[in-house]
């Protein structure tokens, strides 16, 4: 058991979750299958899935490249893509929810911080007015192999999860709780696990995706992660990853898969809400 001071790098978290983790197979459904991705704001860029790996290339020609991918599918017709995009010296993390019933997308881009960047410290942050957490993220939207068109996309930010505490359980060794507080922010404990003891509240995201089923994502402060997964709750399942640096060093980033058996423990709701 961890003791308050006990932080781990992504890596180490890696790590810990590895052994027998109830990970979702990588499909073979999009290998061969080409998709073009209409932005809103008015970027296009095709994405042609191979057995390994994914190529894609803008319209403009500013951005191509590719890189080995992660696909699953948690319901009939809906991907997660992941892969980290390498270009100009830079990387990213980039995650796409592929809907191909409403033929629609949304995309998760994230980046870690510069080491300078993580060495501010919290209370210069809060008094400059800057976020607590370095992470940073954007969330786009789009249509599949067709033009945009406003409304298309039915991917909408909810509050749907607010109030509802979650248990995940990621591998027989590994179990954690989160308590969906507002708008901005959740709770997480470890409960089971190398970082069993510790605890914190750090801003997110919440997007409804279709039926009971959410797009969540994390950004913690301590340690510099971004955290990114579909929850199902008809299935009570999630599956997503974890992105950061692989350790102290910030010379190498860890980007590993995160899939769980979820248990809704109870939802809170506020009289005067």
């Amino acid at each position: 058991m961890t003791t308050q001071s006990d932080w781990i790098t992504v890596g180490a978290l890696a790590d810990g979750f590895a052994p027998e983790a109830f990970i979702l197979p990588n499909l073979a459904d999009l290998n061969g299958k080409t998709f073009t991705l209409h932005f809103a704001n008015g970027w296009q860029i095709e994405h042609r899935f191979e057995t390994e790996e994914l190529s894609w290339n803008a319209a403009d020609g500013h951005s191509s490249g590719s890189a080995a991918y992660r696909a699953t599918s948690v319901r009939p017709g809906l991907y997660l893509v992941d892969f980290i995009k390498r270009e100009a010296g830079q990387a990213w993390s980039v995650s796409l929810v592929l809907d191909t019933a409403t033929s629609s997308f949304t995309a998760v881009i994230a980046s870690m911080p510069a080491q300078a960047e993580t060495q501010e410290g919290l209370y210069s942050r809060a008094l400059a007015g800057k976020p607590l957490t370095s992470v940073e993220v954007q969330f786009l939207h789009g249509n599949l192999d067709r033009p945009w068109e406003e409304g298309q996309c039915p991917h909408a930010p909810t509050r749907e999860l607010v109030g509802l505490r979650n248990m995940y359980r990621y591998s027989p060794s590994e179990v954690y709780e989160h308590i969906y507080l507002n708008d901005q922010f959740y709770a997480w404990q470890c409960l089971k696990g190398v970082e069993q003891g510790l605890c914190d509240t750090d801003r997110c995201h919440y997007y409804k995706i279709a039926e009971q089923l959410y797009l969540f994502v994390w950004r913690e402060k301590i340690i510099p992660t971004l955290g990114l997964v579909l929850i199902d709750l008809q299935q009570h399942r999630s599956d997503g990853k974890i992105f950061g640096y692989a350790g102290a060093s910030f010379d190498e980033l860890s980007n590993f898969p995160v899939s769980s058996y979820c248990q809704v423990l109870n939802r809170t709701e506020y009289p005067d809400a």
